[in-house]
């Protein structure tokens, strides 16, 4: 059950001790928060990481790439019932720890606090390989979402798009802003790589464009939205191959 699922690390203050607890744990994406589902696996008691959120919402997420500090808000009435919804229309598995455990299983928002993240990565051009893996790995995980799907599409597989459409867009805006300006002005001799890093930008905006339009036809079928994630894949896979050819070297002083 939950085979190939998202994980992060959920670090916690512990309520009487004060200590830092760290435990993994499964989440579903929201848009710009992730949600986590107090199951402890079906026990009849909560987790402890719940009760200690409940006492310091303050909390630190490691997601593979990043790692920073979020605020932790349990979602309560039709908020609640509508995400827990979404996550059992995804993996049954959950419906069956709310019936093992005779409790209703808390469902809890993880909104990053403003602020930079910390990079999982010794220097800047692992973080670009780390940044690029996290899209790979979201992008099979949805890919075996798609295929695993059945023939009406499920929201939360809409929403797990839409989050990578929004995240891959933000990517690319700050390499275009912020990082390929500052390499042109250093090393002028990228400014031919950095040109058709421009260029596929704009191509993968297009794809991500034909994406969000065909998740919002609510007739969409598995097999279009399969032939509209493929497209994506394979062009933003070359993309991201090519980007750490041509700016890892160069980032990290090879």
């Amino acid at each position: 059950m939950f085979e190939g699922a998202r994980l992060i690390l959920l670090t916690t203050t512990g309520a009487r001790s004060g200590r830092r607890h760290t435990v993994p744990l499964g989440y579903l994406p929201d848009g710009e928060r992730i949600l986590v589902i107090g199951s402890a696996g079906g026990s009849p008691r909560h987790p402890a990481w719940m009760h200690n959120l409940l006492a310091d919402p303050v909390v630190t997420v490691e997601d593979g790439a990043f790692s920073y500090r979020a605020t932790a808000t349990v979602l309560s009435g039709a908020e609640r019932d509508e995400a827990f919804a979404r996550a059992v229309e995804q993996e049954q598995g959950w419906a069956d720890y709310e019936r093992q455990s005779g409790r209703t299983l808390p469902v809890v928002a993880l909104a990053a606090i403003p602020g930079p993240p910390g990079f999982n990565a010794s220097s800047p051009g692992e973080a670009l390989r780390v940044v690029h893996d996290a899209f790979r790995r979201e992008l099979a995980v949805i890919r075996a979402e798609v295929a695993g799907s059945g023939p009406v599409l499920g929201a939360q597989l809409r929403v797990n798009c839409l989050t990578l459409c929004a995240n891959l867009h933000g990517h690319h805006v700050r390499e275009d802003e912020g990082m390929f300006p500052g390499l042109e002005k250093a090393y002028p001799e990228l400014g031919p790589a950095i040109a058709r890093l421009r260029d596929e930008h704009e191509v993968v905006a297009g794809l991500l464009a034909r994406l969000r339009s065909a998740l919002a036809d609510p007739g969409l079928s598995r097999e279009a939205l399969a032939v509209e994630v493929d497209a994506l894949t394979s062009d933003l896979e070359k993309h991201l191959d090519y980007e750490e050819q041509a700016l890892i070297p160069v980032l990290d002083g090879v």
